[in-house]
């Protein structure tokens, strides 16, 4: 890789993922090097997740994927760029966007008045 990306010491580096037709910030995760690889192949999102420890493909359980259109990295090279085509909702809680809750200069959540275009609790089922 041209130039070589920088991932932190636990082999990772920070994906931020952008809704190619809107240009709306989707969502921020992480990814290693074989998640990248897998992402690169597939043309489909997939992630580490750090909590559970193993691959997760972006969709496969709500059916709500993110199919790679163009991808950038930023100047210091630690730190990823995806515009997607994003079906369904990119975030776990319903909403369009993981970046949903406006926040006051205080730091106070304002009431959020944007809709959620899935439910969660019909979306993902206890396993």
């Amino acid at each position: 890789m041209n130039p070589p990306l920088k991932y932190n010491p636990d082999g990772l580096i920070p994906a931020i993922v952008q809704d190619t037709a809107s240009k709306r910030v989707l969502m921020m995760a992480w990814m290693n090097e074989s998640a990248l690889r897998m992402t690169l192949a597939s043309g489909q999102m997939h992630y580490w997740s750090r909590s559970r420890q193993k691959f997760w493909l972006k969709g496969e359980t709500s059916g709500h994927t993110q199919k790679v259109v163009r991808w950038f990295v930023d100047c210091d090279a630690d730190t990823l760029l995806f515009e997607v085509e994003q079906v369904g909702g990119a975030c776990h809680t319903g909403f369009q966007s993981c970046f949903f809750q406006e926040l006051d200069r205080l730091g106070e959540a304002v009431t959020v008045v944007e809709q959620r275009v899935f439910d969660p609790e019909t979306t993902y089922q206890p396993t």
